[in-house]
């Protein structure tokens, strides 16, 4: 796996490195040694799935606050999406910087998001499928969210943004530092 650092401190793209043969390709998507020498928690107790049908549906932004925040590894696997992170961590760096990559079925990179940032996506074709494995358990008490089209933040969402949104992420209040 490759490993390529973003603008937001702790957080990648990872490139899985595929082995081909006339049988197809074999890559590593996950390998708990190679995410610890990189000094990332790949510890991940459950694996999610979501599916759109609509080009437009975004999904996000979530995270969780302490103690029950949480580490992403998200991947398209049908389809593709803008996928986006905030950093929210006030001792870092990048604290409320955001960085946003395009994850495809075609492309099949995944974005590694370190705990205590917030996490969403915008689809870019219908029917898209993505999956992410996180390394906390969800508590719907400790659950928060960003609005996509907070002003403070000033994400740049392709092909203008949302189109379809739940209620529940069209009513975040704006994020207050």
């Amino acid at each position: 796996m490759r490993f390529i650092d973003t603008r937001v401190m702790g957080a990648y793209i990872v490139e899985p490195e595929a082995r081909g043969d006339e049988r197809g390709s074999f890559s590593r998507l996950w390998c708990l040694q190679e995410f610890a020498d990189h000094g990332l928690n790949g510890a991940f107790v459950q694996c999610n799935s979501s599916v759109s049908p609509r080009r437009g549906t975004l999904r996000g932004l979530h995270y969780q606050m302490p103690p029950y925040q949480e580490a992403k590894l998200a991947r398209c696997v049908r389809g593709s999406a803008f996928d986006v992170m905030i950093d929210l961590r006030r001792d870092s760096p990048t604290h409320l910087k955001w960085f946003g990559c395009e994850l495809s079925a075609g492309n099949r990179r995944m974005l590694y998001v370190p705990e205590g940032c917030a996490h969403g996506y915008l689809t870019l074709e219908d029917h898209s499928e993505l999956v992410y494995a996180v390394s906390a358990f969800y508590h719907p008490e400790a659950e928060r969210g960003i609005r996509w089209n907070d002003p403070l933040f000033g994400i740049e969402w392709p092909n203008g943004g949302a189109q379809v949104v739940s209620p529940k992420d069209q009513t975040w209040p704006d994020y207050t530092p």
